[in-house]
């Protein structure tokens, strides 16, 4: 395998590039290969033990660790940073559906589940907890000091947090936004059914039943002080802010409702009638034929989202519509840090283009990863044309490569833009300074 120019070490197979994989800040690679009969993980080019059945690895989302299961004989492990675990039965490793090791957001600690005869468990830090029948998870909170996952016992499920059970249900799901932790760790939300009606827990303390939690999708405000979702009964669609129900519409066009940075503002998109609408601190806006989003800015203060009327489309920002364009690019409008700014992707006669502070920039094949700089001076995105993608900065395309990796350009702190590059199937890492 190629690297930044330099060629690695030499192995009897490295299995297809999509199975490699870049830290978070996109400055390590791991991927796995065979030798001999036996295989391994490579990390930043060094070999780590060899095993018999490897797992696909995971970064930390700091990137500075990085773990996978391994198999020796008819034993299973965990091993992170070449470190082998206690041995299990089986390890849940399924890459299709995500549930894999888990690491805490600050990279120190480690969760997975385990089978032991014909029980599961949840290794947290190399401790095994509590058996059940089965274990989905585990997942960590964002302060990384709380961990729970859904357990099930007999025919009932619940949820356990740092090892203590909690009150038993019909049914629990996991999917991602269905158990959720509050930023600051003390808060736990999940969805629950009892009987013929779903409900959501928070802190242990059922809220009221209804027909459906859509998408079972839940979220905490930044500051763990609230929790929302989108609920259904009797064909309406409710917007649920801490137990309370909102006015009910015909349908809700997101999964549950959007919070302001500051927790202090609630936003969301709904239908009534033949009318689309943003609806923001509980008063709908404007009606259009249909809407998407919305976004709020850094502070709280501005609001953008996509809006559609007839055959056209354009984004409305602090409730003004924008220049309207032939369509609107899928991803959100994307707000500046100081939130002065905003940036999406639109199309116009075939060809996409960067809507940066309301004026079209130049125009190419396809567009998308806007980004802007800590400072929100500099703007950055992806950019194809023909058979050739590159990164535009500030409105200039920089060097052609065959394909532009990872989403696209990011800024670090400092301002330096980064990205990854493949021309002639050799891997580069640009890196372009902070503007003077």
């Amino acid at each position: 395998m190629w690297l930044d120019g330099a060629l690695g070490p030499e192995y009897d197979e490295i299995p297809y590039s999509d199975e490699t994989i870049f830290s978070p800040d996109g400055r390590r690679v791991a991927y796995r290969a065979k030798k001999g009969d036996k295989r391994l993980v490579v990390v930043d080019g060094e070999p780590g033990p060899e095993y018999d059945v490897i797992g696909y690895p995971v970064f930390s989302p700091d990137g500075r660790r990085v773990g996978y299961a391994a198999k020796k004989g008819d034993k299973w492990l965990v091993v992170v940073d070449g470190q082998p675990g206690p041995e299990y039965d089986s390890i849940r490793d399924r890459h299709w559906r995500g549930e894999r090791l888990a690491f805490s957001p600050d990279g120190r600690r480690v969760a997975y589940a385990a089978k032991k005869g014909d029980k599961w468990l949840a290794v947290v830090d190399g401790e095994p907890g509590p058996e059940y029948g089965t274990i989905e998870g585990p997942a960590f909170s964002p302060d990384g000091r709380r961990v729970a996952y859904v357990a099930r016992k007999g025919d009932k499920q619940l949820v356990v947090v740092d090892g203590q059970p909690g009150p038993e249900y019909d049914g629990i799901p996991l999917l991602a936004g269905s158990l959720v932790l509050s930023s600051d760790g003390p808060r736990v939300a999940y969805v629950a059914k009892k009987g013929d009606q779903w409900l959501v827990v928070v802190d242990g303390q059922p809220g009221p039943g209804y027909d459906r939690i859509v998408g079972w999708q839940l979220a905490f405000s930044r500051d763990g002080r609230h929790v929302a979702y989108v609920a259904e009964k009797g064909g309406k669609a409710f917007a649920v802010v801490d137990g309370q129900p909102g006015p009910g519409y015909d349908t809700i066009g997101v999964r549950y409702p959007l919070f302001s940075p500051d927790g202090r503002r609630v936003a969301y998109a709904a239908v009534k009638g033949d009318k689309a609408f943003v609806v923001l601190d509980g008063q709908p806006g404007p009606g259009y034929d249909a809407v998407r989003g919305p976004v709020f800015g850094p502070d709280g203060q501005r609001v953008a989202y996509w809006a559609k009327k007839g055959n056209r489309e354009f984004v409305v920002v602090d409730g003004q519509p924008g220049r309207e364009y032939d369509r609107i690019g899928e991803s959100d409008p994307v707000f500046s840090p100081d939130g002065r700014r905003v940036g999406y992707e639109a199309n116009k006669d075939g060809r996409w283009f960067i809507v940066g502070d309301g004026q079209p920039g130049p125009e190419y094949d396809y567009v998308a990863a806007l980004a802007f700089s800590p400072s929100g001076r500099r703007m950055a995105y992806w950019a194809k044309k023909g058979d050739k993608e590159f990164v535009v900065v500030d409105g200039q395309a920089g060097s052609e490569y065959d394909k532009v990796v990872k989403n696209g350009p990011s800024f670090h702190e400092d301002g330096t833009l980064e990205f990854l590059g493949i021309r002639d199937d050799v891997l580069y890492r640009v890196t372009i300074p902070p503007a003077q």
